[in-house]
């Protein structure tokens, strides 16, 4: 039976604002990238959101960022090699602290947002995310594009790579994904989504912007939390791919 791995980010609330319905996406995925206190994120989220997933033997991930909550960790933000690699390891080690606490471990590491884009694409920041992750626990997966070069700077540093695809966005003819900027790059119909990463999973393709076929060789698929109908979008996914005789299973 073919097996995939549903992933959303989570716990991006901060104080008395809240993102998305975690309980129930929780119910639904089998990891969740829980914020890490940069983007969003606050500590008692992190612990309620790591407890939460542990009572429902669901995954946890470090869902590392720039240091940014007022931009959502979406705006690139101009940062040194050194300064990035402190926060990284600043941002894992209180998750994995939390985790702990919360009876669960930190098993992969997913960048979000500008930094996941930025680290895809560009070696440097890359290789520092990478060693930054390599020097906290060497065990942990990390997360990312399929052929980006965060997965090459994680298998030069001696980290498992696992390659994820995204419902819920649309993808360029190279690959990556469409800025959010421009009119179309979030999906919404759940329907379609659902059949979209069916496609994915037992196709190992998706259709780009221009209608090219793209290769998406991928373990995990993400639906995002704060996009709306995310929960529908992902329960949706769930049942189609069930139907199909999909297993939806932690890759970590």
């Amino acid at each position: 039976m073919t097996t995939i791995d549903l992933n959303s980010d989570l716990g991006e609330g901060f104080g008395a604002w809240t993102m998305g319905d975690d309980e129930a996406m929780l119910d639904v995925v089998s990891s969740a990238n829980i914020a890490c206190g940069a983007h969003a994120g606050d500590p008692s989220i992190m612990l309620a959101t790591c407890r939460a997933a542990a009572e429902r033997g669901v995954t946890v991930g470090a869902h590392v960022a720039y240091r940014d909550l007022v931009g959502f960790g979406r705006r690139p933000v101009q940062v040194t090699p050194d300064e990035l690699y402190a926060d990284v390891v600043h941002q894992l080690g209180a998750l994995v602290a939390t985790a702990r606490v919360a009876g669960t471990a930190v098993r992969y590491v997913k960048p979000h947002g500008a930094l996941y884009n930025t680290a895809c694409a560009d070696p440097v920041q890359a290789e520092v995310v990478a060693r930054a992750v390599a020097d906290v626990d060497p065990t942990l997966t990390l997360l990312a594009l399929p052929g980006s070069e965060l997965l090459r700077a994680a298998t030069d540093r001696g980290l498992r790579a696992v390659g994820e695809a995204f419902a819920d966005r649309a993808y360029e003819p190279d690959g990556s994904l469409v800025s959010r900027s421009r009119p179309g790059a979030v999906l919404h119909d759940p329907d379609v989504i659902a059949e979209r990463v069916l496609r994915m999973v037992t196709d190992g393709t998706v259709t780009a912007v221009d209608g090219s076929e793209v290769p998406v060789g991928a373990d995990s698929v993400c639906v995002h939390g704060d996009t709306p109908d995310a929960v529908a979008m992902a329960r949706a996914i769930r049942a189609l791919l069930t139907r199909n005789r999909v297993a939806v299973a932690p890759f970590a």
